[in-house]
């Protein structure tokens, strides 16, 4: 009875292939398919513990699983890397426009914020 190859080691097939010439690339991002990720873990059902244990090791050795239900993606971090960043007024703009409320300071409780009873009796004790 053959063994099926662990996490680890599928991780490092994957990130082998992200370095072999095929589909008209000398390397890259590339996808695979369900059918294919089983035939490489040797399972007829690749459970979904197993794939994100798989991402992990890919993650480990510098690249990102994404699992598209049907396919998955594989990248190399450093392809994020250069990706723009979101700021904090661009999402604060954002919940103004639509209407959200400013999350408000962990250290409060409700009693501490402005217009509470327990706060206006606070504020007129001289």
């Amino acid at each position: 009875m053959e063994s099926r190859p662990n996490e680890r080691l599928v991780a490092e097939r994957l990130a082998s292939l992200y370095e072999e010439k095929f589909g008209g690339k000398l390397r890259g991002r590339y996808r695979i398919s369900m059918k294919q990720m089983r035939a490489l873990t040797g399972r007829k059902r690749v459970p979904g513990a197993d794939i994100r244990s798989i991402g992990e090791e890919l993650f480990e050795l510098g690249y990102v699983l994404i699992d598209l239900e049907t396919f998955f993606v594989v990248l190399a971090q450093s392809t994020f890397r250069s990706y723009r960043r979101v700021s904090d007024s661009c999402l604060t703009a954002m919940s103004a426009a639509n209407g959200a409320s400013q999350p408000r300071p962990q250290n409060l409780d409700e009693h501490d914020l402005p217009g509470t009873a327990r706060n206006q009796a606070r504020s007129t004790r001289p």
